[in-house]
Protein backbone atom coordinates (compact mmCIF):
# COMPACT_ATOMS: atom_id res chain seq x y z
CA UNK A 1 0.00 0.00 0.00
CA UNK A 2 1.67 3.30 -1.03
CA UNK A 3 0.20 5.96 1.29
CA UNK A 4 1.22 9.90 0.70
CA UNK A 5 -1.13 13.36 2.18
CA UNK A 6 -2.49 13.97 -1.32
CA UNK A 7 -2.69 11.47 -4.03
CA UNK A 8 -2.78 13.19 -7.78
CA UNK A 9 -5.12 11.44 -10.36
CA UNK A 10 -2.95 12.71 -13.55
CA UNK A 11 1.12 13.44 -13.92
CA UNK A 12 0.47 16.12 -16.47
CA UNK A 13 1.39 19.71 -16.08
CA UNK A 14 -1.37 21.08 -13.71
CA UNK A 15 -0.76 17.70 -11.59
CA UNK A 16 3.30 18.67 -11.10
CA UNK A 17 2.90 21.86 -10.31
CA UNK A 18 0.80 20.56 -7.61
CA UNK A 19 3.54 18.98 -6.00
CA UNK A 20 5.54 21.92 -5.44
CA UNK A 21 2.07 23.94 -4.20
CA UNK A 22 1.76 20.82 -1.62
CA UNK A 23 4.98 20.83 -0.86
CA UNK A 24 5.52 24.88 0.38
CA UNK A 25 2.97 23.40 3.00
CA UNK A 26 4.57 20.24 3.77
CA UNK A 27 2.41 18.03 1.91
CA UNK A 28 3.58 14.91 0.21
CA UNK A 29 2.28 13.87 -3.26
CA UNK A 30 2.39 10.45 -5.34
CA UNK A 31 0.79 10.73 -8.87
CA UNK A 32 -0.79 7.70 -10.80
CA UNK A 33 -0.98 8.46 -14.99
CA UNK A 34 -1.94 5.81 -17.43
CA UNK A 35 1.08 7.30 -19.43
CA UNK A 36 4.80 5.65 -18.96
CA UNK A 37 6.07 9.16 -18.14
CA UNK A 38 4.81 12.28 -16.94
CA UNK A 39 3.86 14.94 -18.60
CA UNK A 40 0.45 14.05 -20.11
CA UNK A 41 0.10 15.66 -23.29
CA UNK A 42 2.52 17.99 -23.44
CA UNK A 43 5.13 14.60 -23.44
CA UNK A 44 3.27 12.02 -25.18
CA UNK A 45 1.60 14.03 -28.03
CA UNK A 46 3.28 17.50 -28.99
CA UNK A 47 6.45 17.85 -26.69
CA UNK A 48 7.95 20.27 -29.29
CA UNK A 49 5.06 22.52 -29.73
CA UNK A 50 5.55 26.12 -28.66
CA UNK A 51 3.16 27.14 -25.83
CA UNK A 52 3.01 31.15 -25.82
CA UNK A 53 0.64 31.60 -22.09
CA UNK A 54 2.61 30.96 -19.60
CA UNK A 55 4.15 33.79 -17.31
CA UNK A 56 7.46 34.84 -17.37
CA UNK A 57 7.97 32.79 -20.90
CA UNK A 58 7.20 34.26 -24.18
CA UNK A 59 7.50 31.12 -26.00
CA UNK A 60 8.44 27.51 -24.49
CA UNK A 61 8.28 24.02 -25.78
CA UNK A 62 6.17 21.71 -24.47
CA UNK A 63 8.48 18.97 -23.49
CA UNK A 64 10.98 21.68 -21.94
CA UNK A 65 8.03 22.98 -19.51
CA UNK A 66 7.41 19.33 -18.47
CA UNK A 67 11.11 19.48 -17.51
CA UNK A 68 10.96 22.35 -16.19
CA UNK A 69 8.17 21.52 -13.77
CA UNK A 70 10.27 17.98 -12.87
CA UNK A 71 13.06 20.48 -11.43
CA UNK A 72 10.94 22.75 -9.64
CA UNK A 73 8.80 20.05 -7.71
CA UNK A 74 11.76 17.13 -7.67
CA UNK A 75 12.61 19.24 -4.22
CA UNK A 76 9.62 17.55 -2.62
CA UNK A 77 10.28 14.08 -3.58
CA UNK A 78 7.05 12.94 -5.31
CA UNK A 79 6.22 9.32 -6.29
CA UNK A 80 5.24 8.44 -9.19
CA UNK A 81 3.00 5.03 -10.42
CA UNK A 82 3.60 5.49 -14.51
CA UNK A 83 1.60 3.04 -16.33
CA UNK A 84 -1.39 2.35 -14.92
CA UNK A 85 -4.70 3.73 -14.91
CA UNK A 86 -6.74 4.58 -11.79
CA UNK A 87 -9.38 2.38 -11.56
CA UNK A 88 -11.71 2.09 -8.61
CA UNK A 89 -11.45 4.28 -5.62
CA UNK A 90 -13.40 3.19 -1.74
CA UNK A 91 -13.88 5.32 1.27
CA UNK A 92 -12.55 3.97 4.09
CA UNK A 93 -13.57 4.82 7.84
CA UNK A 94 -11.46 7.29 8.56
CA UNK A 95 -12.00 9.54 6.26
CA UNK A 96 -9.54 8.49 3.55
CA UNK A 97 -9.69 6.90 0.23
CA UNK A 98 -8.15 3.85 -1.48
CA UNK A 99 -7.38 4.24 -5.07
CA UNK A 100 -6.84 1.14 -6.95
CA UNK A 101 -5.09 0.72 -10.50
CA UNK A 102 -5.71 -1.35 -13.35
CA UNK A 103 -2.69 -3.42 -12.06
CA UNK A 104 -3.86 -3.87 -8.63
CA UNK A 105 -1.69 -1.25 -7.04
CA UNK A 106 -3.46 0.40 -4.08
CA UNK A 107 -3.01 3.88 -2.97
CA UNK A 108 -3.94 5.41 0.46
CA UNK A 109 -4.47 9.08 0.81
CA UNK A 110 -7.00 11.69 3.02
CA UNK A 111 -7.06 13.82 -0.24
CA UNK A 112 -7.20 12.43 -3.97
CA UNK A 113 -7.09 15.71 -6.73
CA UNK A 114 -8.09 14.62 -10.02
CA UNK A 115 -5.68 16.44 -12.50
CA UNK A 116 -6.18 14.01 -15.30
CA UNK A 117 -6.12 16.96 -18.01
CA UNK A 118 -9.31 15.37 -20.90
CA UNK A 119 -8.85 12.19 -18.88
CA UNK A 120 -7.05 8.70 -19.32
CA UNK A 121 -5.19 8.42 -22.84
CA UNK A 122 -6.31 5.62 -25.23
CA UNK A 123 -4.49 5.21 -27.94
CA UNK A 124 -5.78 6.12 -31.65
CA UNK A 125 -6.32 2.35 -33.41
CA UNK A 126 -5.83 1.64 -36.77
CA UNK A 127 -9.11 0.41 -38.37
CA UNK A 128 -7.45 -2.95 -39.08
CA UNK A 129 -9.72 -6.15 -38.85
CA UNK A 130 -7.11 -8.31 -37.06
CA UNK A 131 -5.64 -5.83 -35.29
CA UNK A 132 -6.65 -6.85 -31.70
CA UNK A 133 -5.04 -10.76 -32.38
CA UNK A 134 -1.55 -8.82 -32.21
CA UNK A 135 -1.53 -6.80 -29.49
CA UNK A 136 1.39 -7.03 -27.13
CA UNK A 137 2.61 -9.94 -29.76
CA UNK A 138 4.45 -7.41 -32.36
CA UNK A 139 1.70 -4.59 -32.06
CA UNK A 140 2.53 -1.93 -29.71
CA UNK A 141 0.62 1.61 -29.18
CA UNK A 142 3.12 3.13 -27.69
CA UNK A 143 7.18 2.84 -27.14
CA UNK A 144 7.72 1.92 -22.99
CA UNK A 145 11.18 0.47 -23.73
CA UNK A 146 13.15 1.21 -26.58
CA UNK A 147 15.52 -1.73 -26.28
CA UNK A 148 12.92 -4.01 -27.21
CA UNK A 149 13.50 -3.66 -30.42
CA UNK A 150 16.96 -3.44 -30.81
CA UNK A 151 18.12 -5.29 -33.60
CA UNK A 152 14.54 -5.87 -34.51
CA UNK A 153 12.79 -5.03 -37.99
CA UNK A 154 10.31 -2.04 -37.13
CA UNK A 155 7.11 -0.67 -38.99
CA UNK A 156 5.87 2.50 -37.66
CA UNK A 157 2.65 4.32 -38.99
CA UNK A 158 1.95 7.55 -38.73
CA UNK A 159 2.48 11.41 -39.68
CA UNK A 160 3.01 13.47 -36.19
CA UNK A 161 5.75 14.24 -33.83
CA UNK A 162 5.51 10.73 -32.01
CA UNK A 163 6.27 9.07 -35.19
CA UNK A 164 8.76 11.11 -36.51
CA UNK A 165 10.77 11.20 -33.08
CA UNK A 166 10.61 7.57 -32.29
CA UNK A 167 11.30 6.96 -35.88
CA UNK A 168 14.78 8.77 -35.61
CA UNK A 169 15.29 7.12 -32.24
CA UNK A 170 14.93 3.88 -33.67
CA UNK A 171 17.40 4.48 -36.48
CA UNK A 172 20.39 3.44 -34.49
CA UNK A 173 18.63 0.45 -32.55
CA UNK A 174 16.37 -1.09 -35.14
CA UNK A 175 17.94 -3.50 -37.68
CA UNK A 176 15.66 -1.72 -39.73
CA UNK A 177 12.43 1.06 -39.74
CA UNK A 178 10.75 1.51 -41.93
CA UNK A 179 8.36 4.72 -41.53
CA UNK A 180 4.89 5.37 -43.35
CA UNK A 181 2.45 8.03 -42.92
CA UNK A 182 -0.72 8.29 -45.39
CA UNK A 183 0.37 11.98 -46.71
CA UNK A 184 3.63 13.06 -48.05
CA UNK A 185 3.54 16.26 -45.75
CA UNK A 186 3.90 15.58 -41.84
CA UNK A 187 2.31 16.99 -39.21
CA UNK A 188 5.61 17.59 -36.83
CA UNK A 189 8.65 19.80 -35.92
CA UNK A 190 10.09 20.41 -39.09
CA UNK A 191 13.23 19.91 -37.84
CA UNK A 192 12.25 16.17 -36.99
CA UNK A 193 10.84 15.53 -40.79
CA UNK A 194 14.66 17.02 -41.84
CA UNK A 195 16.12 15.04 -39.81
CA UNK A 196 13.71 11.85 -40.82
CA UNK A 197 14.71 12.88 -44.43
CA UNK A 198 18.45 12.90 -44.00
CA UNK A 199 18.19 9.38 -42.62
CA UNK A 200 16.31 8.19 -45.44
CA UNK A 201 19.41 9.35 -47.64
CA UNK A 202 21.27 8.06 -45.72
CA UNK A 203 20.07 4.62 -45.83
CA UNK A 204 18.61 4.30 -42.40
CA UNK A 205 14.92 4.38 -42.43
CA UNK A 206 12.93 3.56 -45.06
CA UNK A 207 10.27 6.06 -45.84
CA UNK A 208 7.23 4.99 -47.60
CA UNK A 209 4.56 7.71 -48.44
CA UNK A 210 0.88 8.66 -49.36
CA UNK A 211 0.39 4.79 -48.02
CA UNK A 212 -1.02 3.24 -45.02
CA UNK A 213 -1.07 -0.57 -43.51
CA UNK A 214 -4.25 -2.22 -44.33
CA UNK A 215 -3.19 -5.56 -42.58
CA UNK A 216 -1.20 -7.68 -40.54
CA UNK A 217 0.52 -11.03 -41.34
CA UNK A 218 1.25 -13.45 -38.95
CA UNK A 219 -0.17 -17.00 -36.82
CA UNK A 220 0.21 -16.09 -33.23
CA UNK A 221 3.13 -12.84 -33.47
CA UNK A 222 3.80 -10.29 -36.53
CA UNK A 223 5.44 -11.64 -39.16
CA UNK A 224 4.79 -8.78 -41.79
CA UNK A 225 2.46 -5.84 -42.75
CA UNK A 226 0.22 -5.46 -46.00
CA UNK A 227 0.71 -1.62 -47.30
CA UNK A 228 -1.24 0.23 -49.78
CA UNK A 229 0.48 2.71 -51.91
CA UNK A 230 -1.19 5.10 -54.18
CA UNK A 231 1.64 7.03 -56.71
CA UNK A 232 0.89 10.16 -58.27
CA UNK A 233 -1.36 9.41 -60.68
CA UNK A 234 -3.73 7.42 -57.97
CA UNK A 235 -2.78 3.92 -59.22
CA UNK A 236 -2.75 1.74 -55.49
CA UNK A 237 -0.49 -1.21 -55.34
CA UNK A 238 -0.78 -3.22 -52.33
CA UNK A 239 2.14 -5.42 -50.98
CA UNK A 240 3.99 -7.18 -47.92
CA UNK A 241 6.78 -5.65 -45.57
CA UNK A 242 8.22 -8.41 -43.42
CA UNK A 243 8.60 -7.01 -40.07
CA UNK A 244 8.85 -8.09 -36.26
CA UNK A 245 6.81 -5.06 -34.68
CA UNK A 246 3.95 -2.35 -36.28
CA UNK A 247 3.42 0.66 -34.05
CA UNK A 248 0.37 2.69 -35.08
CA UNK A 249 1.69 5.81 -33.90
CA UNK A 250 -1.74 8.26 -34.40
CA UNK A 251 -2.32 9.86 -31.23
CA UNK A 252 -4.53 9.69 -27.69
CA UNK A 253 -8.06 9.95 -27.32
CA UNK A 254 -8.79 11.61 -24.37
CA UNK A 255 -11.80 9.25 -22.37
CA UNK A 256 -12.82 10.28 -18.83
CA UNK A 257 -12.08 6.61 -17.92
CA UNK A 258 -13.38 4.28 -14.72
CA UNK A 259 -13.31 7.88 -13.24
CA UNK A 260 -16.34 8.70 -14.66
CA UNK A 261 -18.06 5.59 -12.30
CA UNK A 262 -16.64 6.89 -8.79
CA UNK A 263 -20.12 8.80 -8.09
CA UNK A 264 -18.89 12.30 -9.15
CA UNK A 265 -21.07 14.97 -10.81
CA UNK A 266 -20.20 14.77 -14.51
CA UNK A 267 -21.21 17.15 -17.14
CA UNK A 268 -20.02 16.10 -21.19
CA UNK A 269 -17.23 14.38 -20.12
CA UNK A 270 -15.96 16.79 -17.23
CA UNK A 271 -15.87 16.66 -13.70
CA UNK A 272 -18.46 19.43 -11.95
CA UNK A 273 -16.63 21.69 -9.24
CA UNK A 274 -17.18 24.45 -6.79
CA UNK A 275 -14.91 27.01 -7.68
CA UNK A 276 -16.09 29.80 -5.41
CA UNK A 277 -13.95 28.11 -3.06
CA UNK A 278 -11.20 25.35 -3.64
CA UNK A 279 -12.61 23.24 -6.58
CA UNK A 280 -13.99 20.57 -4.52
CA UNK A 281 -16.29 18.10 -5.81
CA UNK A 282 -20.06 16.89 -4.93
CA UNK A 283 -17.66 14.52 -2.86
CA UNK A 284 -15.49 15.96 -0.16
CA UNK A 285 -12.20 15.50 0.06
CA UNK A 286 -11.96 14.63 -3.83
CA UNK A 287 -10.94 17.66 -6.39
CA UNK A 288 -10.85 17.91 -9.85
CA UNK A 289 -8.56 20.53 -11.20
CA UNK A 290 -7.34 21.55 -14.64
CA UNK A 291 -9.12 20.78 -17.49
CA UNK A 292 -10.65 17.63 -16.34
CA UNK A 293 -13.43 19.96 -14.69
CA UNK A 294 -15.87 22.03 -15.32
CA UNK A 295 -17.99 25.36 -13.76
CA UNK A 296 -19.15 28.76 -14.81
CA UNK A 297 -16.28 30.13 -16.88
CA UNK A 298 -14.34 27.50 -17.10
CA UNK A 299 -11.48 28.53 -19.24
CA UNK A 300 -9.15 25.29 -20.22
CA UNK A 301 -5.66 26.71 -20.36
CA UNK A 302 -2.21 25.44 -18.33
CA UNK A 303 -2.76 28.78 -16.78
CA UNK A 304 -5.60 28.36 -14.78
CA UNK A 305 -4.99 24.76 -13.80
CA UNK A 306 -1.66 26.13 -11.82
CA UNK A 307 -4.24 28.52 -10.69
CA UNK A 308 -6.95 26.19 -9.00
CA UNK A 309 -4.07 23.68 -7.98
CA UNK A 310 -2.93 26.68 -5.70
CA UNK A 311 -6.30 26.92 -4.53
CA UNK A 312 -7.08 23.20 -3.76
CA UNK A 313 -3.83 22.50 -1.84
CA UNK A 314 -4.92 25.24 0.42
CA UNK A 315 -8.11 23.18 1.15
CA UNK A 316 -6.19 19.67 0.85
CA UNK A 317 -4.15 21.35 4.20
CA UNK A 318 -7.21 22.24 6.05
CA UNK A 319 -8.38 18.48 5.76
CA UNK A 320 -5.27 16.89 6.29
CA UNK A 321 -4.36 19.29 9.63
CA UNK A 322 -7.96 20.08 10.93
CA UNK A 323 -7.81 23.49 12.91
CA UNK A 324 -4.48 23.91 12.71
CA UNK A 325 -3.87 27.83 10.67
CA UNK A 326 -1.36 28.31 8.04
CA UNK A 327 -0.39 31.97 7.20
CA UNK A 328 0.13 32.37 3.46
CA UNK A 329 3.51 33.93 3.08
CA UNK A 330 5.20 34.62 -0.21
CA UNK A 331 8.24 32.50 -0.84
CA UNK A 332 10.13 35.57 -1.67
CA UNK A 333 10.00 35.93 2.40
CA UNK A 334 9.57 32.77 3.85
CA UNK A 335 11.83 30.62 0.98
CA UNK A 336 11.73 26.91 -0.40
CA UNK A 337 12.21 24.29 1.91
CA UNK A 338 12.97 20.90 0.10
CA UNK A 339 11.87 17.71 1.67
CA UNK A 340 15.34 16.40 0.02
CA UNK A 341 17.18 18.78 2.85
CA UNK A 342 17.73 21.89 0.02
CA UNK A 343 16.64 25.12 0.94
CA UNK A 344 16.33 28.57 -1.33
CA UNK A 345 16.33 30.62 1.41
CA UNK A 346 15.38 34.38 2.03
CA UNK A 347 17.92 36.08 3.70
CA UNK A 348 17.66 35.06 7.50
CA UNK A 349 16.44 38.66 8.61
CA UNK A 350 12.60 38.98 6.68
CA UNK A 351 11.99 34.89 7.30
CA UNK A 352 9.24 34.09 9.96
CA UNK A 353 8.52 30.84 11.04
CA UNK A 354 4.90 29.80 9.50
CA UNK A 355 2.62 28.93 12.43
Amino acid sequence: MISTDILIIGAGPTGLFTVFEAGLLKLRCHLIDALPQPGGQCSEIYPKKPIYDIPGFPEILAGELVDNLMEQCKQFQPGFTLGERAETIEKQEDGSFIVTTNKGTKHQAPVVAIAGGLGSFEPRKPLIDNIASFEDKGVEYMIKEPEMYRNKRVVIAGGGDSALDWSIFLADIAKEVTLIHRRNEFRGALDSVEKVQELKNQGKIKLITPAEVVGIVGDFEVKGVEVKESDQIHIDKEYMIETDHFIPLFGLAPKLGPIANWGLDIEKNAIKVDNTLDYQTNIPGIFAIGDVNTYPGKLKLILCGFHEATLMCQAAYQIINPGKRYVLKYTTVSGVHGFDGTSKSAPKAIVKAIE
